[in-house]
């Protein structure tokens, strides 16, 4: 028979990568872990580990029963938190994922609205890309997973429910004021990783040419110092430049180019409490 300290055991050896770092997370004995995994097993009829010199690693048949333990085990503990926040968010728990730049303007915001209104409520943050953020959202280690969007990437998944919260519009950072995408055809521009330029490559074909990367950083505070310094110019969101801004660069808006900024959760309505609370203030603040 399955139960769920079964599944926590397997997740988090899932998760760990070892029986040792499993052990300690949930503070059982080595031994205990290897229990509770055997016992799985027998309950299963598969064998969901395999030894590997020193160490195991899970079978194709434990990986996919470990993703639906996260899944699992996720809503346990989130269905713990609703419960406790039906105290009337008196107490409770939400977990929020998002991106470097809404972190560290909209959710800073918020968190002091949360901690001022629902001083019962514990908020944890997490840094994350969209991509990582809705596969802990779906996992169950997240409630809430901050994301940005374009109109022509569309979330084909199903499961996710949107709250619209900003457009965040893309501005080109130069030197100058007042210049144009094409005035840079033949700059060097500073770009982000292979998923965080696409905006970039974007804008500057549907403006007729392709951009010359000659630097990645997906860092803001360095593009804005690489382009202060002269070495080249780049794209950014305004919420990048909402928490940063660089002396002696200039921000002119790129029309049609904004990105949709959504607060995401996942499963069937209605959230738990803490959670609806949070979103609400992101969208107020937003």
């Amino acid at each position: 028979m399955l139960t769920l300290t079964h599944l926590r055991v397997l997740e988090a050896v899932a998760r760990r990568g070892s029986v040792t770092d499993a052990a300690k997370e949930l503070h059982y004995s080595q031994s205990s872990v290897s229990h509770h995994l055997g016992r799985l097993e027998a309950a299963t009829g598969a064998r969901l580990v395999q030894k590997v010199g020193r160490g195991i690693r899970l079978t194709p048949e434990g990986e996919l029963l470990a993703q639906r333990a996260a899944e699992i085990v996720g809503r346990v503990d989130a269905a713990s938190a609703e419960l406790a926040a039906h105290l009337g968010l008196r107490a409770g728990r939400v977990r929020l994922a998002g991106f470097q730049t809404v972190l560290a303007t909209l959710v800073t915001k918020a968190a002091v609205e949360l901690s001022r209104s629902h001083p019962g409520i514990e908020l944890n943050l997490i840094d994350a890309h969209p991509v990582e953020g809705l596969k802990m959202l779906r996992s169950g280690h997240v409630d809430i997973a901050l994301i940005f969007r374009h109109t022509d990437t569309p979330l084909e998944e199903e499961g996710f429910r949107l709250t619209h919260l900003l457009d965040d519009p893309l501005y080109l950072i130069s030197l100058h004021p007042g210049q144009r995408l094409e005035d840079h055809r033949d700059s060097a521009w500073v770009g982000g990783c292979e998923r965080c330029r696409e905006a970039l490559i974007a804008a500057c074909g549907r403006a007729g040419f392709s951009p010359r990367i000659a630097y990645s950083s997906d860092d803001m505070v360095v593009i804005q110092s690489l382009v202060a310094s002269g070495m080249g110019v780049a794209t950014l969101p305004g919420l990048a430049l909402t928490a940063h801004r660089a002396p002696g660069i200039h921000a002119t808006e790129i029309a049609d180019n904004a990105r949709q900024i959504y607060a995401v959760t996942y499963g069937d309505p209605p959230d738990p409490p803490a959670t609806t609370a949070l979103i609400e203030i992101l969208r107020a603040m937003a």
